[in-house]
């Protein structure tokens, strides 16, 4: 039996893990949100590790406002470097396993060809940068660890691209939605069942994976078919722009390459399409 910590219970990834918890039985799964262990609280989290059994941690809390960091940097940077850095030294000094979510923008937008994990970093805005810095502090703590990037993280819990665009077509309201950038929409579902994989397979390598769904689209083309299987594309009234000004400089193209997962794990990633379907019928 392994005694797994999960560290953002109540975000949108925290619900998908307890949602999937009971198909991995072999785990004794505990999951703790803001009030019970803060990423910018060393003392409880401390206490934390001192009072329970804990295999591995999985570190789902993070500052996501990518708009609102340019605002707030030291909140970013307290929660997604400092606060990391607190947890990696607290796994190290517990003998803990890591399994830390990270970002596609740690990557500048700037290539043509899916992200594999030895392709260079270049964060462009203080969200990407304050997630880079907690991978590095992750990889100088701790020997453990896994840490696994994802992109466009949607799913049925919490608010998200997908539940924003449900609500807003019931609201009647216009949109208009971004063919600027492009990347892979991921259900939280699956990337649940992704890092609960990684930690069953038992001899999983630690280090650095990428996990999507597969199939680049565009923001614009995400809305279409979220509007599509949910019956109301012929009713939304929807129309797409090549630029939509946002506060902060986000990456143009971030599609991730899976291949070093599905390598590893040897199992199959869905087309973000079909996990789709899946996430709509929890809605």
């Amino acid at each position: 039996m392994k005694h797994i910590l999960v560290i953002g219970a109540n975000g949108q990834l925290g619900q998908s893990l307890r949602h999937i918890a009971d198909q991995f039985p072999d785990f004794s799964m505990r999951f703790m949100g803001r009030s019970e262990c803060d990423l910018q609280d060393p003392i409880q989290m401390a206490q934390v590790f001192k009072k329970h059994t804990i295999d591995i941690c999985i570190n789902a809390a993070a500052y996501t406002a990518v708009d609102q960091a340019e605002k707030e940097p030291d909140l970013a940077y307290a929660i997604n470097a400092r606060g990391t850095e607190d947890l990696a030294k607290l796994c190290a000094a517990h003998q803990v396993t890591l399994a830390h979510i990270s970002t596609d923008y740690v990557f500048d937008g700037k290539a043509t060809l899916p992200y594999d994990e030895q392709a260079p970093t270049a964060p462009i805005g203080v969200y990407g940068k304050s997630k880079w810095q907690g991978e590095q502090a992750v990889k100088e703590h701790l020997a453990q660890y896994y840490i696994i990037r994802t992109s466009w993280l949607y799913g049925p819990f919490g608010h998200n691209f997908l539940t924003t665009m449900l609500r807003l077509a019931d609201q009647n309201k216009a949109l208009t939605i971004t063919t600027e950038q492009t990347g892979v929409p991921t259900s939280t579902i699956d990337l649940a069942r992704a890092i609960l994989g990684i930690i069953a397979h038992g001899s999983t390598p630690y280090g650095l994976y990428h996990f999507s769904n597969e199939g680049p689209t565009t923001w614009y083309g995400f809305a279409q078919e979220i509007f599509t299987q949910s019956g109301q594309i012929e009713t939304t009234q929807l129309a797409s722009t090549e630029y939509y000004p946002t506060f902060a400089e986000r990456p143009k193209y971030s599609v991730l390459d899976n291949e070093k997962y599905k390598t590893t794990l040897e199992i199959p990633v869905r087309h973000w399409r079909e996990a789709l379907v899946e996430v709509m019928t929890l809605l």
